[in-house]
């Protein structure tokens, strides 16, 4: 298989030989940018590709060696209703089915004129970032709302993805993309998305799947002979590629490994520069559009954790490490503050732990490859079951952290048995059933030949152990879960395995053949839900809902206009795509107007 066939979109590109240049002293000490980025990730590198786009000045600031944050180690999925992909897989959606879905899934939890500014901009920001740029998206063709049980849901369209991009396409500067979670890749380094993982577990009974397997496993193996890792991008790491690519085409400038100290202020309390520091040394940049917050949210800033994450140890959290909170800290002195009245202050998915051999530790999140197939199911401490394990992964966060409250379950136990395994596999440990010993030996995976041995080894209740697996194995035959409703939904079938005509609920499969199998849970925070308050161009709002001149917040810096819930795939990326590009438009916008003159609205729909 031919690399155009892998990227056929890409073909026509050139490979950028732009010299890398991340540091501060590349710039000079008069410069003037119209935007600074601080951050880049996903939301922090559409703010800077639409000013760039509009021919602006952008500098973008990140404090670790990689660009790209938890974006780059995401599925990269992003939520945008009416995008025009939509009618690519047969849906119509209207700003009537999408505001009224959100406003039945938030409620009053967030403001509904930032959802509605978000539902009627999506589709142009959508097209004008595609068609300015090397962003390409697709619909993929069953993508269900995760809250598919409500008026207004949809089974496919809104959810959008990143086409794959060729690595090599970005020459020297490839280097500079967060690599992905190592547990999600193969051979190696070798990304693999949904559609790679399908065809790789049918590649021995059917002849397109062989096929397709082989064409990136014969491109891997060519990139390993002059990369450290495979070139072929999908998900979270194709989506940076290409808003790198497209930045790189446009002049934009990059800060790595570097801090913002200071946001400068006039009279008038308008943003008017920053303070940047880089290995010792400081810098006071002038900005005259404004400075855009995207650095991640509060997950890492000790304090902010603590309080608002009182219990969940940092080590659980799989995402990026730069979201320290530090910019935010600045931010809440110049007069922001954080929103409040979400469900939760973060987004959550359940995770498991195993240390890596270099010492660090891998929260792999579980997100849909187990938990919700037939013939798993999780239990408490007791060995008593306590969730819906077809949930959406945040949904099924929040019940591990309720369930501990009344009985411990964190962790909470993740149960298979041999016929489950070898299907599905089980966190880190791949399908097959092979390759086991090293999982076994050092803790991460429990084995035992019977139920009452596995609660042993679990310090579980071995009856009530026994109770659940019972339990699950009587809905499985009754295709009815009378306990927790799992597999009772559009969204909750689709976590199961289609695939299995002979199963009543695909969801609900028995577990009976030995021996068996666990791993431990824990909930794990995948980004904030709080942050700083904005209007709907994503301006920082301070007491009595004044703007910040010059100060904006996107991503997981501005607080979730889902308001803590997660009714749909991609519902980070999706606002912080939109925002991305309102407030870049918005900054661009004061631009000669006076350091403290009000910004003209962000072409607002």
């Amino acid at each position: 298989m031919s690399d155009a066939k892998i990227a056929p979109t890409d073909a026509a590109l050139r490979r950028i030989d732009t010299p890398v240049r991340t540091a501060l002293t590349d710039i000079p000490a008069d410069a003037s940018f119209d935007l600074v980025v601080i951050g880049a990730g996903g939301a922090g590198l559409t703010a800077a590709l639409t000013a760039a786009i509009e021919g602006a000045r952008v500098l973008v600031v990140e404090r670790t060696e990689f660009l790209g944050g938890t974006t780059a180690l995401s599925a990269a999925t992003t939520w945008v209703p009416l995008n025009s992909h939509c009618t690519d897989v047969g849906f119509a959606d209207s700003v009537e089915k999408a505001e009224g879905f959100l406003t039945r899934a938030v409620g009053e939890r967030s403001p509904a004129a930032l959802r509605s500014a978000f539902v009627r901009n999506g589709a142009a920001a959508v097209d004008y970032i595609e068609r300015n740029s090397q962003v390409k998206y697709r619909a993929r063709p069953f993508h269900p709302d995760y809250l598919s049980e409500l008026e207004g849901s949809t089974l496919r369209g809104r959810a959008i993805e990143p086409k794959p991009f060729d690595g090599r396409l970005l020459g020297d500067w490839f280097g500079l993309v967060r690599p992905p979670i190592p547990e999600f890749t193969v051979l190696g380094g070798m990304m693999v998305d949904r559609d790679d993982i399908a065809n790789l577990l049918k590649l021995g009974r059917d002849w397109k799947a062989f096929r397709h397997s082989l064409g990136i496993v014969a491109r891997h193996g060519r990139d390993r002979l002059s990369h450290a890792r495979g070139t072929r991008l999908v998900m979270g790491n194709a989506l940076i590629a290409r808003q790198l690519y497209s930045l790189l085409e446009r002049g934009a400038q990059f800060a790595l490994g570097t801090s913002l100290e200071r946001l400068v202020r006039d009279g008038d309390g308008a943003v008017t520069g920053v303070t940047l520091t880089q290995g010792g040394m400081s810098r006071t940049l002038r900005v005259t559009g404004g400075v855009v917050l995207a650095s991640g949210g509060f997950n890492r800033h000790p304090q902010k954790r603590a309080e608002r994450l009182p219990g969940i140890d940092a080590s659980w959290c799989p995402g990026a490490p730069g979201h320290t909170g530090a910019a935010q800290d600045l931010a809440l002195a110049a007069g922001a503050r954080y929103g409040s009245g979400g469900m939760s202050d973060c987004f959550w998915a359940p995770v498991s732990l195993r240390k890596r051999a270099d010492g660090s530790t891998a929260a792999f999140p579980h997100f849909l490859l187990d938990r919700g197939k037939p013939g798993f199911v999780t239990v408490d401490q007791r060995g008593r079951r306590f969730v819906n394990e077809s949930t959406s992964y945040h949904l099924f966060g929040l019940a591990m952290q309720a369930a501990h409250r009344q009985s411990p379950a964190i962790p909470a136990w993740l149960i298979t048995d041999r016929a489950g395994l070898e299907r599905y596999g089980i966190g880190m440990v791949r399908p097959g059933g092979k390759g086991l010993a090293p999982f076994l030996a050092d803790g991460y995976l429990i084995e035992a030949a019977t139920l009452a041995e596995l609660a042993t080894r679990l310090g579980a209740d071995a009856p009530v152990l026994q109770a659940s697996v019972a339990q699950i194995n009587d809905a499985a035959a009754s295709g009815v879960d009378a306990q927790f409703g799992r597999g009772s939904t559009d969204y909750q079938r689709a976590n199961g395995d289609a695939t299995r005509t002979e199963l009543a609920n695909p969801c609900l499969g028995a577990l009976g053949r030995a021996p068996f199998y666990a791993v431990r849970l824990y909930p794990g925070d995948i980004g904030a839900a709080t942050g700083l308050v904005t209007d709907a161009a994503a301006r920082v709002l301070a007491e009595g809902d004044w703007p910040i001149p010059g100060l904006y917040a996107v991503g997981n810096d501005m607080h979730s206009i889902m308001g803590g819930v997660y009714p749909a795939p991609g519902i980070t990326l999706g606002p912080g795509l939109v925002f991305g590009w309102l407030a870049a438009l918005d900054a661009l916008a004061r631009r000669g107007q006076g350091a403290a003159a009000p910004a003209r609205s962000a072409a607002l729909v």
